[in-house]
């Protein structure tokens, strides 16, 4: 079953997860007070034994840290990425992210605490979080292993002239891929170029 909490961090459940069609102002924006309270707090992982990909985000932003959703703030592209590389049927709503691990798709961070922007944390965070993210991929066992930003893998990883695309080593028993920030600040991927990005990692996905 996936390791996921469907309650909101800081008390309450969410908001049922929308089907298609459904507006997203249901979902109500968060307060500046909500974000500013959301500092440091850990956003659950989406994770199950065995998944086809488990992406890894830098960190939670306080937007996905008050909801508890990854990759919720408006304007972040990863979930239309997913969706026009052909990872799901539909574009989904952040709040639906629990619809993954059935899809083989899981959901961590290289950091668990949340910050308003991933250049707050220390390289001293991104390497204990990569000692992390390797522990948890040896019990989880993903075939693949995406991270969804370059410089923290580089940082992380100590591989400071890593690329995007397929890396020449292992995570674990998975294999290595690294993809573009899909953050609305990384104006060097249009919506286009990144789904294209995230198509190729689905390519080899299917490739085996």
């Amino acid at each position: 079953m996936p390791v996921s909490d469907r309650r909101r961090p800081g008390g309450g459940r969410p908001e049922a997860a929308p089907g298609p069609g459904t507006p997203a102002r249901r979902h109500p924006r968060p307060s500046r007070e909500q974000l500013a309270a959301a500092t440091d707090r850990l956003l659950p992982d989406v994770i199950a034994p065995g998944l086809d990909v488990l992406f890894v985000g830098i960190n939670p932003g306080l937007w996905s840290a008050t909801t508890g959703w990854h990759f919720a703030r408006p304007g972040n592209r990863f979930w239309p990425a997913l969706h026009r590389g052909g990872f799901t049927p539909r574009l989904l709503h952040p709040s639906e992210q629990d619809t993954l691990p059935a899809l083989g798709l899981g959901i961590t961070n290289m950091v668990a605490r949340a910050s308003a922007r991933a250049d707050e944390l220390t390289a001293g965070e991104l390497v204990d979080g990569a000692a992390t993210l390797t522990a948890k991929v040896e019990r989880y066992r993903p075939r693949w292993v995406a991270v969804v930003g370059v410089t923290a893998y580089r940082v992380g990883f100590a591989r400071p002239k890593a690329g995007f695309g397929p890396q020449p080593e292992t995570l674990a028993a998975a294999r290595l891929w690294v993809l573009p920030n899909p953050s609305g600040l990384n104006a060097h991927f249009t919506p286009e170029t990144l789904g294209a990005a995230f198509a190729e990692l689905r390519a080899a996905v299917a490739g085996g």
